[in-house]
């Protein structure tokens, strides 16, 4: 496995949709690969705050709520 192959799998691989053959093969090469490693964890992480900010409430202000829906209103007849 070298580089480019592993960013054309990575998202399957963080998503666990790969069979575990090309599993342990994405693994040894991140274990001997220091940029490939830094990119699939870094990139696990942001998704893990995502995945976290995701979860929580974000309401909008009813103010701003209102403005928005009158503009949609509008704008998309």
């Amino acid at each position: 496995m070298n580089c480019q192959e592993l960013m054309d799998k990575i998202s399957d691989y963080i998503d666990k949709e790969v069979d575990p053959n090309l599993c342990r093969e994405i693994e040894e090469h991140i274990e001997d690969c220091e940029p490939c490693w830094a990119f699939v964890n870094t990139l696990k992480k942001t998704i893990q705050m995502f995945e976290g900010y995701a979860q929580q409430s974000h309401d909008i202000p009813e103010p701003v709520s209102r403005s928005l829906q009158s503009f949609l209103r509008k704008n998309l007849k």
